[in-house]
């Protein structure tokens, strides 16, 4: 008599991390205490393209409100947002919209 193989577990998969597919992601700016608004500012700028209006006001939006939403895509390119903020010195995350 031969053991039969023991049975495969099905793992579904998380959907923080598998998405929803067309749930999109967005990059939020945090406000700190450290960085000037006009420096956030131009790094909206530099980072987005963003004119300097547009960047104002989301500039405005974390200085009065904490956090701003900046940028919205897919996970690999907001994770990529994230990456250029947080090396341009500003506080940085990301989550689904």
């Amino acid at each position: 008599m031969t053991a039969s193989p023991s049975p495969t577990e099905q793992v579904s998969p998380d959907l923080d991390e598998a998405g929803a597919g067309d749930t999109p992601w967005q990059a939020i700016v945090w406000n700190d205490p450290v960085n000037l608004m006009s420096y956030v500012t131009y790094v909206l700028q530099q980072v987005f393209g963003y004119p300097e209006p547009t960047a104002t006001a989301l500039m405005l939006d974390v200085h009065h409100k904490g956090k701003a939403a900046v940028s919205s895509g897919d996970k690999d390119t907001v994770e990529g947002h994230v990456a250029k903020l947080h090396a341009a010195g500003l506080w940085a995350t990301m989550q689904r919209a």
